[in-house]
């Protein structure tokens, strides 16, 4: 069969363009580049960037142990709204309101300025190659690590910075909270793309740092161990408004330790457990501290594959409380 020179032209754009579409890390959709996240992204790159993320976190958790769980925190409220971008540390600009007082996050989330120490250090050494999302998923891996030898696992890196923050999409809904059923709560993670056994897995950062007293939740609630409340109230107000911005940990055995006693703590009723579908992932984990970190890890890894920016989309942020 023979073809004409227009023929021969288009079969050869068809290869081309079947030959980009399986080369190398990234997939192309009609112009469109979507890259695919990956442990080694920034091996050549910026070699030093591990070292470097990890002597700043050191130094922070070293001076303040709360902090680890601050910045695991962080990655929470950053992938939950619009991805993992690192929409949630951009100030407010004249064009948009940036997420730090929305109602989830106002007064609560902080370890903004660890990042911006590692963001600083990183540019010195790699200019212009590290996004501040990734430092945020850095940061969160090492906060557990660093805590009494929690689990370690590779964090898939290559996201890029969003231009812009979501101070409406952080106050619809999309971060649970602490007053959540656990219905409303399957439903948020769902909504992620993440399953039952990972809202129990993840539920164990709990094991680590503080949460507000919120009164209520001690003293009205007749799912909470007696004793639990009871130590609860040394340190926490009675009347709900009147002290909720106290500090108590929800671990009372090992707060500081990233182990699994928050989930012997559920089993005793020290805190929520009360006979629902997920307690026989409670009594997995109560059990065994290898499949809670097994389990942990793969949530976590789950969590930073929501929505990044990636390709040519997004930006690599110079400062990262601001666009470039």
């Amino acid at each position: 069969m023979e073809y004409n020179n227009k023929q021969i032209i288009s079969m050869l754009k068809v290869l081309l363009m079947m030959m980009l579409m399986t080369m190398g890390t990234q997939t192309v959709y009609l112009g469109q580049t979507h890259a695919q996240l990956s442990s080694d992204f920034y091996a050549e790159s910026c070699p030093s960037l591990f070292p470097a993320v990890r002597q700043v976190m050191q130094r922070a958790v070293a001076k303040e142990r709360r902090m680890a769980a601050s910045l695991l925190r962080l990655f929470f409220h950053d992938c939950f709204v619009n991805g993992c971008d690192g929409s949630i540390l951009l100030d407010d600009t004249p064009s948009f309101r940036g997420e730090k007082t929305a109602g989830p996050n106002n007064n609560s989330v902080r370890g903004f300025e660890v990042i911006d120490k590692i963001k600083s250090r990183v540019e010195k050494l790699c200019p212009g190659v590290v996004s501040c999302a990734d430092i945020v998923a850095l940061s969160a891996r090492d906060s557990v690590l660093l805590l009494s030898g929690g689990p370690r696992w590779s964090v898939k890196l290559g996201r890029r910075d969003s231009k812009n923050a979501g101070f409406s999409a952080a106050n619809s809904g999309v971060i649970p909270s602490p007053f959540s059923t656990l219905k409303n709560l399957i439903n948020r993670f769902k909504a992620q793309g993440l399953s039952v056994r990972d809202i129990v897995a993840l539920s164990g950062a709990h094991t680590i740092g503080q949460a507000n007293c919120c009164a209520g939740l001690t003293f009205n609630n007749s799912n909470i161990n007696f004793s639990f409340a009871l130590s609860r109230h040394k340190n926490c107000p009675a009347t709900s408004g009147s002290g909720d911005n106290k500090k108590a940990p929800l671990d009372i055995g090992s707060p500081t330790r990233f182990d699994h006693s928050y989930y012997n703590q559920l089993l005793d009723k020290k805190i929520l457990f009360n006979g629902s579908g997920t307690d026989s992932l409670v009594v997995t984990y109560s059990r065994s501290l290898n499949t809670f970190y097994r389990d942990f890890v793969r949530a976590m890894i789950k969590m930073g594959d929501i929505k990044p920016l990636t390709g040519s989309h997004g930006q690599i942020r110079r400062n990262c409380r601001r666009p470039n």
